[in-house]
């Protein structure tokens, strides 16, 4: 079972990725490629617009796979 310890570095550890979540969406906007690379798909008609960001999506996942990687030990 977790103890106080352990809880409270899994309360540190959430928060922490909650800022960095909230940093990456105010910073987001002003990075103008993201949610615009060859490969997202955007399909566009009189009422109706579909945005999947395939290749942003395969970006962010190997960023942050070579992050958890780097800073697993």
């Amino acid at each position: 079972m977790f103890g106080f310890g352990a809880l409270g570095k899994l309360l540190i550890l959430v928060g922490a990725l909650i800022i960095v979540i909230g940093v990456l969406l105010l910073v987001g906007e002003k990075i103008p490629w993201v949610g615009r690379l060859p490969g997202d798909i955007i399909i566009k008609r009189e009422r109706f617009t579909f945005y999947f960001p395939l290749a942003t999506s395969i970006l962010i996942s190997i960023i942050l796979t070579l992050l958890f990687t780097l800073f697993r030990k």
